[in-house]
């Protein structure tokens, strides 16, 4: 243990300990892009995405998309993992409201950051993209109040086959979504 300037009674100093604070891993081909939430006394006003003919436009990576979907998540649901491997399939997630514990896995043979997991937490508060690679297994859980997800895909989802492969929701530990109590 540290050095403590500040004596602690034994029963409390015995329970001590120290939080750190490691920088999070990365994720070959994830990245993220902050938006900027303009607010006045009436409202706020956000831009998502600006396309041209090439696709989304000023991203650290392309996409072009194909479908713009919106998932509406009750207080606490999971849905995880999703995963698309029968086409490519690249996703671009923003929260507009609520908020969403977002674990990423990157499952890609032959990928340099194969088995890294990364955790997000989004909101509607501070609206960030994230571009979710094929390959890249992907879930959330929503917050006590819910939350609403915007994501736009390059591919179509076709109901006749589903490019929507599934791993349980507790496929790499159930400890992935348990409460912070720290």
């Amino acid at each position: 243990m540290a050095d403590l300037k500040i004596k602690l009674a034994p029963e409390y100093a015995g329970a001590l300990g120290f939080e750190a604070y490691p920088a999070q891993p990365q994720i070959e081909g994830v990245w993220f892009h902050a938006l900027k939430k303009n607010r006045s006394e009436n409202g706020a006003f956000m831009e998502y995405l600006r396309l041209d003919e090439q696709g989304v436009q000023g991203l650290p990576g392309p996409l072009v998309p194909r479908q713009i979907s919106v998932s509406w998540a009750a207080p606490g649901r999971i849905n995880a993992f999703h995963i698309h491997v029968k086409d490519e399939q690249n996703e671009i997630w923003c929260v507009l409201s609520g908020q969403l514990v977002i674990w990423l896995v990157d499952c890609r043979a032959g990928s340099p950051t194969l088995g890294v997991k990364r955790k997000l937490v989004f909101s509607g508060e501070q609206p960030m993209l994230v571009h979710i690679p094929s390959g890249v297994a992907h879930g959330y859980q929503a917050g006590e109040h819910g939350a609403t997800l915007l994501y736009t895909m390059d591919a179509q989802f076709n109901i006749e086959d589903p490019n929507e492969g599934r791993l349980p929701w507790n496929f790499f530990g159930e400890d992935l979504w348990a409460e912070d109590r720290g």
